[in-house]
């Protein structure tokens, strides 16, 4: 069984017991979550395609921690003009486990 949720502008296709990594939330460990913006549910029979949404449908999950991604450096060089330009980048998560899809 999975579903496809949205969250933030993106779109996740998840299954129970699937660890995935959102956008940070800014919740403690242990923290129940809830998703309502469900926009498919497949159970393996029959699935279920929301225009747009799936009514009644919801995802729960945990939260297991907070965390930053490791550093994306960004560099940009243009030759023959001694010009260069050097970023880096971490990325901000919430890392959550899917315990339950309803729908």
């Amino acid at each position: 069984m999975y579903a496809v949720i949205k969250r933030d502008g993106k779109q996740y296709k998840v299954s129970e017991g699937d660890v995935v990594l959102f956008d940070k939330m800014g919740k403690e460990p242990k923290d129940a979550v809830e998703f309502t913006e469900v926009i498919a549910v497949n159970n393996g029979k029959d699935a279920k395609i929301g225009t747009p949404l799936v009514d009644g449908a919801k995802v729960v999950g945990e939260v297991i921690n907070e965390g930053r991604g490791a550093k994306v450096v960004i560099f940009k060089k243009r030759r023959r003009k001694d010009s260069k330009q050097k970023r880096g980048f971490r990325r901000d998560f919430t890392r959550v486990r899917i315990t339950k899809i309803e729908g």
